[in-house]
């Protein structure tokens, strides 16, 4: 049956794993020395080696005759703990077993001494997916453990872990490899597996696998169909633009020819090259032509190390660092909201067309129209502001007159001179009089009618 390349070369003993010397050394300085922790947190980034560090230390804690503290790979203990047949190590994904129930059936299991082995091990993968009350109930067993009981903890999110258990862990942080140290694990698994890989494909394979090798293994996995690996195909496995498409969106977009540009971006995405890779690749080729242009002799801190030096000077040099920055916050933008985009394609276009607005100075973003308009309104307001101010002096001289009062018996002229909004009340009262003198009338011609 065929097994995985990562799975394949795993490391077995401490002296196989690469890029973690730093912890490896100690944990290798405990087994030998006897000063084992009842309790590890293991903390880094996807595919640095925690889980294997792991199991290499429950191995040799438990190994019949370790070898300066590594493991023998060759005793009844390490070969059970390999194969699984020992119940006494077991390894539990945090995701699955998060709950309450799961660390206490832990709990009543940690009492009993190991069957075949020295030390009971319980390797938690993703532990920052327990839960608090999982937590909670995990901190009862950290903080009085039983001698034969060890607890390896293995996480990528720190800060999810409550403080009340980092601290009574002994913490081991994992690096990212680094891209000689992951080159040289592709070489040596190469030759193993009769492969020919070229510098420049293990270089782009390097650069995907962002310093985690077992992301580096699976893609040579991937890409091992037959024949020689070279870049072109390891290009089109992977499903990348490839460095020599990227350098001419990257000259189009900052010549300004963006209908040159948008054709390209089309062909690509017409081929199968998914838009988001897209911007990440030219965004990956905009850092280094950055740094070639500010820091040249930095040339370990390139993106990728099969980049065409005169053409990334030639494309450094061509373009002022200031637009390259600006470029790259505008594509860093895109590619946030490409993943909620329903039309990637047409996100990836408009990000185009900023850079290219933004390396020609044109602001996109600003309308002159909206700017405009409100200008001839604030005069108008500020004339009707202060127009209530008479009315509420002139409130409290209407207080004297009672409610008996009739009210065509208002103030006389000399008020009215003090007070000119009443002018136009005094017209009023003058009206309502003709009423009453028609009902005089009317009731002295009945009375004559009726004599």
């Amino acid at each position: 049956m065929y097994q995985a390349l990562y799975r394949k070369y795993r490391p077995r003993s401490f002296d196989d794993v690469v890029g973690q010397e730093h912890i490896t050394r100690t944990l290798r300085s405990q087994v030998a020395s006897g000063r084992i922790s009842h309790a590890y947190l293991f903390v880094g980034t996807h595919g640095t080696g925690k889980t294997t560090c792991a199991k290499i230390l429950s191995k040799a804690l438990n190994c019949e005759h370790p070898v300066d503290g590594n493991p023998c790979n060759c005793c009844p203990s390490c070969l059970g703990i390999d194969n699984g047949s020992v119940l006494d190590v077991e390894e539990l994904d945090g995701a699955s077993n998060n709950s309450v129930e799961d660390i206490r059936a832990i709990r009543s299991e940690s009492v009993y001494l190991p069957a075949s082995v020295k030390k009971r091990v319980y390797i938690i993968d993703e532990a920052h997916m327990l839960s608090a009350g999982a937590f909670n109930a995990l901190l009862k067993i950290l903080e009085e453990p039983p001698e034969h009981l060890v607890f390896i903890l293995a996480t990528t999110e720190t800060r999810k872990i409550p403080a009340t258990i980092l601290s009574r862990c002994q913490r081991f942080t994992f690096r990212r490899l680094l891209p000689e140290e992951i080159e040289k694990r592709l070489a040596y698994v190469a030759e193993k597996e009769n492969m020919t890989v070229t510098p420049g494909a293990a270089a782009i394979i390097t650069r995907l696998a962002d310093g985690a090798l077992r992301d580096a293994l699976s893609l040579l996995d991937q890409c091992a169909t037959g024949g020689v690996i070279d870049e072109e195909k390891v290009a089109s496995t992977v499903g990348l633009a490839g460095d020599a498409e990227i350098q001419s969106l990257f000259r189009e977009v900052f010549s300004g020819d963006v209908a040159a540009a948008l054709e390209r971006l089309g062909a690509l995405y017409s081929a199968g090259k998914e838009a988001a890779g897209i911007l990440t690749e030219l965004l990956d080729f905009c850092r280094d032509a950055l740094l070639q242009r500010i820091a040249p002799d930095s040339g370990a801190l390139l993106m990728s190390g099969t980049r065409d030096t005169a053409a990334l000077k030639a494309a450094a040099a061509a373009v002022p660092p200031a637009a390259v920055m600006q470029a790259i916050s505008v594509i860093q933008e895109s590619l946030t909201a490409i993943n909620l985009s329903q039309d990637k394609r047409t996100t990836a276009e408009v990000c185009l067309i900023r850079v290219a607005a933004g390396v020609r100075g044109i602001e996109l973003e600003a309308a002159p129209v909206f700017t405009a308009t409100p200008a001839p309104e604030k005069p108008a307001e500020k004339a009707l502001v202060p127009v209530p101010a008479p009315v509420a002096e002139t409130e409290p001289e209407d207080e004297g007159p009672d409610e008996d009062v009739p009210w065509d018996e208002e103030p006389s002229e000399s008020s009215d001179e003090d007070v000119p909004w009443d002018d136009d009340r005094t017209d009023e009262p003058e009206e309502e009089p003709d009423e009453p003198e028609t009902d005089v009338n009317q009731s002295a011609i009945r009375e004559m009618a009726a004599a």
